[in-house]
């Protein structure tokens, strides 16, 4: 495989840059952190890094209210040291991978300040979506907002503007042709400083029907109906259109530049058609992330991925949690072990937390044996559980508000990473982080982790060793999957065993070990419940 398609099998690691690393010590991560983590990342073994919005913005929303594309924030740094760690990251052999937030821009982006100043039906409106409403208080239709309420706000010369998200995120218009010109020009800004592709935010959503149809929405529902046929305004037909114009952008770069789309659909034939030829390079596995710790429910996953990709030429890509999820400890440690799309906390249920770490470990393995892209979220490396107990007067999250405190949001997997053994911040840069750590978080640290041979950090760190040195084929046949367990191999010398039941599993007589999940001994012991063992075989 050339160089240029490193993005086919590469493990690329999620920064969340407000609470990675801080380099300036007033409890934000920040561009002078990242640069002082290179060699962690490097000495872990991933291959590149997505980093979330770094861009101007309010921050109403984690920084996926943009004010200004090609600027940094004052908080994390500005443009020349993002060029300068860019250059630093491939000097460590670190590619890069920048969040675009193409759907909606923030409501102190200058663009939207003049469609405010403007009246209706002028071309500064014409950028955004400004309707008329039926009369009164009245919106131009039923659509809601992802965070909860309504998805329009109205201005006060009578109009209404589209907000998918929070008021502060006005969507764009994307059939205006200046719209798409905008963003070829912003990624050609982020190219020609080195960067080596994009994470495309809400991918599936750019568009929406000419005619704004009503979804027929309870008033209870505040999550996105994606199984509404002919969606209004997600996974439509003419998305792709911009995407194949985005790729001949991408490129005209040498090497070329990559893409990876955030498309929550649930159809994997509807998720091919993302990374069909000449559109998009790869795209994000939701259902393997939404499925349960379950043997049928993994196995119908990662079977229909891997056959729906290669029809296409793509390779899938698989993870377990982000920065919009809980993080994968916590919800495998429950009862219930499914993504519970909007929900989180204590309303889910009781967690036990060493049975979520061992499942946790044992669905690493899992996922970095998958042919194809991994990713993972910062903090996985550490086992790091979601922060539930977050004080109300400190959650950030616009869930908590626009849910009316009924959804706590996504600030519980937000929490900033522990480097050292210190009681207070953790060795994060400030005693009072801008979201607050748990008590005993330290615990979890780099530093602990790295003197502890057993810890999560050095099983991962193994297996990114193990996986790059080993070069396997990218195809996987199932070899087994009896009750419980699942038995895949790729290639004649590879193979590996998951253990999702009650009971031991003895491993084939004529394998060697190579690594497993409750160990980091290369035992040839049976297999308990709730692990993954990696096997060379004959």
């Amino acid at each position: 495989m050339s160089d240029a398609e490193w993005w086919r099998t590469a493990v690329i690691y999620e920064l969340y840059i407000r609470s990675f690393a801080d380099g300036d010590g007033d409890g934000i991560g920040d561009i002078a952190g990242i640069r002082s983590s290179l060699a962690y990342l490097a000495d872990l073994g991933v291959d590149a890094v997505w980093i979330t919005p770094w861009y101007a913005s309010p921050n109403n929303d984690g920084g996926y209210d943009v004010s200004d594309y090609r600027a940094i924030a004052p908080e994390y740094g500005d443009v020349r040291q993002a060029e300068l760690l860019i250059e630093e990251a491939h000097r460590h052999g670190l590619r890069v991978v920048l969040d675009v937030v193409p759907n909606h821009t923030s409501t102190d982006h200058p663009w939207f300040q003049a469609a405010l100043a403007a009246p209706p039906g002028s071309p500064e409106r014409a950028r955004y979506h400004f309707l008329d409403g039926p009369g009164g208080d009245v919106p131009p239709n039923d659509w809601r907002s992802t965070f909860g309420g309504s998805a329009w706000q109205r201005v006060p010369d009578g109009q209404w503007y589209l907000h998918l998200f929070d008021p502060s995120q006005a969507d764009l218009n994307w059939s205006n042709p200046e719209v798409r010109a905008e963003f070829l020009d912003i990624l050609r800004f982020w190219f020609d400083r080195g960067v080596d592709g994009f994470r495309i935010d809400v991918a599936t959503g750019l568009t929406k029907h000419p005619e704004y149809p009503d979804l027929g929405y309870g008033e209870e529902d505040l999550l996105v109906l994606t199984d509404v046929p002919d969606h209004p305004h997600r996974d439509r037909d003419e998305v792709h259109e911009i995407y194949r114009d985005w790729r001949r952008v991408a490129d005209e770069y040498d090497p070329p530049r990559v893409f990876v789309a955030e498309a929550w659909v649930a159809d994997p034939e509807r998720l091919a058609r993302y990374v069909a030829p000449a559109q998009l390079h790869t795209a994000f596995n939701f259902p393997f992330l939404q499925s349960a710790w379950d043997a049928g429910d993994l196995f119908t996953v990662i079977d229909s991925t891997v056959r729906t990709m290669s029809l296409v030429g793509a390779p899938p890509t698989w993870v377990l949690s982000n920065h919009d999820v809980e993080r994968t400890v916590t919800r495998y440690g429950r009862a219930d072990t499914r993504k519970h799309q909007g929900r989180s906390g204590h309303e889910l249920g009781p967690v036990d937390e060493d049975l979520g770490r061992r499942r946790a470990r044992a669905a690493l393995l899992l996922m970095l044996a998958l042919p194809g892209v991994a990713y993972l979220y910062q903090g996985e490396e550490l086992g790091l559980p979601d922060h539930m107990d977050i004080p109300d007067d400190r959650i950030q999250d616009p869930i908590w508000t626009r849910s009316g405190g009924r959804r706590r949001g996504r600030d519980g997997c937000r929490v900033p990473l522990p480097w050292t053994a210190e009681p207070d911040g953790a060795g994060f840069g400030s005693a009072d982080p801008w979201l607050p750590q748990p008590p005993g978080w330290e615990r979890f640290s780099v530093e602990n982790q790295l003197a502890d041979p057993s810890s999560t950090y050095h099983l991962v760190a193994r297996a990114l060793r193990i996986r790059r040195e080993l070069d396997v084929p990218q195809e996987l046949e199932w070899t087994g999957r009896s009750g419980s367990v699942l038995c895949f191999r790729r290639g004649p010398g590879f193979a590996c065993v998951v253990n999702l039941g009650p009971g031991e599993e003895p491993l084939p007589p004529d394998a060697v070990v190579l690594l497993r999940s409750d160990t980091l001994d290369a035992s040839g012991d049976p297999l308990p419940p709730d692990t993954t063992v990696w096997l060379r075989t004959t």
